[in-house]
């Protein structure tokens, strides 16, 4: 999976250069300079996308992955803490520690 979006992201970043080639050249000429600048536009959107294709989710998106790193985290703390009920036994040490300070 990571090879074909590797090569979709080479082919669209060369199809971007070749449309923002056109653009520089739509825009040398005075007449054509409406046409050429939305070109550069897509041009530069189509790269970007290259780009977003070529590198993992982590770089492309970095705070939606330290989201989904967070969630999955608190779920597995939460698992754990259910499962070896460490709050009950935490709150009881609490307790002990409350008593031995009153004293």
């Amino acid at each position: 999976m990571r090879l074909v979006r590797g090569l979709l992201g080479a082919l669209l970043w060369i199809v971007a250069a070749l449309l923002g080639l056109v653009g520089i050249v739509l825009c040398v000429t005075i007449i054509l300079l409406p046409l050429g600048i939305p070109v550069l536009g897509i041009s530069s959107r189509l790269i970007t996308r290259a780009m977003q294709l070529m590198v993992p989710r982590a770089m492309s998106h970095p705070i939606d992955e330290t989201k989904k790193q967070a969630k999955k985290k608190t779920k597995k703390a939460k698992k754990k803490t259910k499962k070896s009920d460490v709050g009950s036994a935490a709150s009881d040490a609490a307790k002990k520690g409350r008593k031995v300070l009153h004293k």
